[in-house]
């Protein structure tokens, strides 16, 4: 650093109006710069803030003392205990290395020799992930490491057509294409906090209205009545479920709010004689028709090879919540490359907003660039299996949009990847011919908080499927829950299902799950961490049914696991 004159000094110092009241406190000043080796407008910034919380204290002999007892000492004891921790890291991390290597001690951040926080976190190669944190005060999940029955399949479904849970090297590759293509549209603006309530009813009004037309048809209804209408007679009027008041739905405070077109009124609905109903606020429904109904919707030309098709769903965090290295993510790298995927589709949160060191910034590195070392690193970790990566983004992805529904990820150099697919939240693809519904979003934690039901054989989490399907819709619930950052105009374009899947998966912190709802094969893989310890994975097989014989439209015969990290 060069040295610090006396005139640049002074310069500084007249920028906010302070003088010397003696020639030698210029030389303190000066001696103070080069003992605690800062430039001069670095501690005239110092003493400005030091001198306000003490009353505007003049420059003096006296109070440059107690500036460098109270403010200065400190600043070089928080460097060097900062420069201590990255000593303890380096050691922590050389235990990673091989004996013939030996230890590789990186050169310790001085003023003289600064380095670059984007380079603290040691990597086995250019850009790709290693063992090492990207925090540097953090250590490795011990709890994480020590963690027991690896690889142990805690939930199945179905049978499998063949001696195991694996790909033979040399498959063809599954294709992997989006119902609808939202690249564009879901780049573009957003309105969400600019939204007009006018422009959320009419939203809301269309949604009763088309789901109202199918249950017309479904049911054989001639009309709908009003709702505001008093009638003697029997009528079947049509609305959505809400509360009368800000507080949870209950069975006396069940309200019927009509479409536009039906009045727009709220009337009470008496539960009281039904022997069993499941309502949740935002549920399109008719009285007298509060059922579960299910519309055959068009279906798609299922074309499955001879071969089954192997698809892996994963959901982070993939990182512990007591540390940010990403061992579970180089697990799940190793899971893939012993089980050979065709596909595997993984969900946000990547860089988790709701992680402790997340949350204070305690990182060495900017969080698209963690997110891209991610992505680089599941690519070329990949790379020799081939098998094609679909990324779904989360609300708790802290470096993307956090309005739903969401758009997909951008990465820079994605003609690159070619095995590589980004997808928005909710989003429907086709896996070899085979629908697959996708949201990272926990809707089943929503509507769990929110639905009430009585005397429903089903369980509660087989109930919040079929919702989901018979509503036609990946977030149906209204009012969404707080954390949910709603954008109406593009949940009415992009946040509904265009055909029932024939695979549903919806990651929650619930309890994972597979289920058959209506047809559809439901699936909950977990996270796959749960606070400090190892969570959850799910994967699913794809088979052509055995009764096939002459390549027309099948039915998929699909199997599925869930399975500990």
């Amino acid at each position: 650093m060069a040295p610090i004159e006396a005139e640049e000094l002074k310069l500084e110092l007249g920028t906010f109006d302070i003088a010397f009241e003696k020639d030698c406190v210029c030389f303190v000043v000066l001696e103070q710069c080069m003992c605690h080796r800062l430039k001069g407008d670095e501690l005239v910034c110092e003493w400005v803030a030091f001198s306000t919380t003490k009353g505007l204290l003049s420059l003096s002999l006296e109070n440059l003392e107690q500036f460098e007892h109270e403010v200065l000492n400190k600043k070089n004891k928080f460097k060097q205990e900062k420069i201590k921790a990255e000593e303890d890291e380096e050691n922590l991390l050389d235990s990673y290395s091989t004996p013939a290597k030996g230890s590789q001690k990186r050169a310790l951040s001085t003023p003289e020799n600064p380095q670059s926080k984007r380079s603290t976190a040691r990597l086995t190669s250019p850009g790709l992930l290693s063992p090492a944190t990207f925090s540097p005060c953090a250590t490795p999940s011990q709890k994480y490491s020590g963690r027991g029955s690896r690889g142990e399949v805690v939930s199945t479904f179905g049978t499998v057509q063949g001696p195991r849970w694996s790909v033979p090297k040399g498959r063809r590759s599954a294709s992997v294409d989006q119902l609808m293509s939202t690249e564009d549209s879901l780049l573009s603006s957003y309105k969400f906090m600019f939204q007009r309530l006018r422009d959320v009813r009419d939203v809301l009004s269309e949604n009763i209205d088309g789901l109202g037309e199918e249950l017309r048809l479904h049911f054989n209804i001639e009309e709908f009545s009003p709702v505001s209408l008093p009638a003697q007679d029997k009528v079947t009027v049509l609305g959505q479920v809400c509360c009368d008041s800000n507080g949870k739905l209950n069975a006396q405070s069940v309200l019927l709010e009509a479409g536009q077109e039906h009045g727009g009124r709220q009337v009470p609905v008496d539960l009281s004689e039904l022997n069993e109903f499941s309502l949740f606020p935002g549920q399109c429904s008719s009285v007298s028709h509060i059922v579960n109904w299910l519309l055959s919707s068009e279906s798609l030309c299922l074309c499955l090879g001879s071969e089954p098709v192997m698809v892996m769903t994963v959901c982070g965090p993939y990182t512990p919540s007591d540390s940010l290295a990403y061992d579970p993510l180089i697990d799940l790298i190793n899971v893939i490359n012993r089980d050979r995927p065709d596909v595997c589709i993984l969900f946000g949160p990547f860089v988790d907003s709701k992680h402790e060191q997340i949350e204070k910034c305690q990182v060495t590195e900017t969080f698209e660039s963690i997110f891209n070392r991610c992505v680089d690193s599941l690519v070329e970790g990949t790379r020799e299996i081939g098998s094609k990566l679909v990324f779904v983004p989360s609300q708790r992805d802290v470096h993307h949009h956090y309005v739903y529904p969401q758009p997909p990820f951008t990465i820079p150099d994605l003609s690159k990847k070619d095995r590589v697919t980004l997808v928005s939240d909710p989003c429907t693809l086709l896996v070899d011919g085979v629908t697959f519904g996708l949201t990272s979003t926990d809707i089943l934690l929503h509507m769990g908080a929110e639905m009430i039901s009585s005397a429903v054989g089903s369980d509660r989490f087989s109930r919040i499927m079929k919702h989901l399907l018979t509503q036609r819709s990946y977030y149906p619930l209204y009012p969404p829950a707080e954390e949910v950052n709603m954008d109406y105009e593009k949940f009415q374009s992009y946040g509904h299902m265009p055909i029932n899947p024939d695979v549903l998966v919806v990651p929650s912190e619930l309890r994972y799950f597979i289920k058959e709802v209506s047809g559809c094969v439901c699936l909950n893989p977990g996270r796959l961490t749960k606070g400090q310890v190892g969570g959850t994975y799910g994967r699913l097989l794809i088979q052509r049914s055995p009764s096939d014989t002459d390549g027309k439209r099948i039915n998929p015969c699909l199997a599925a696991q869930v399975v500990k990290i």
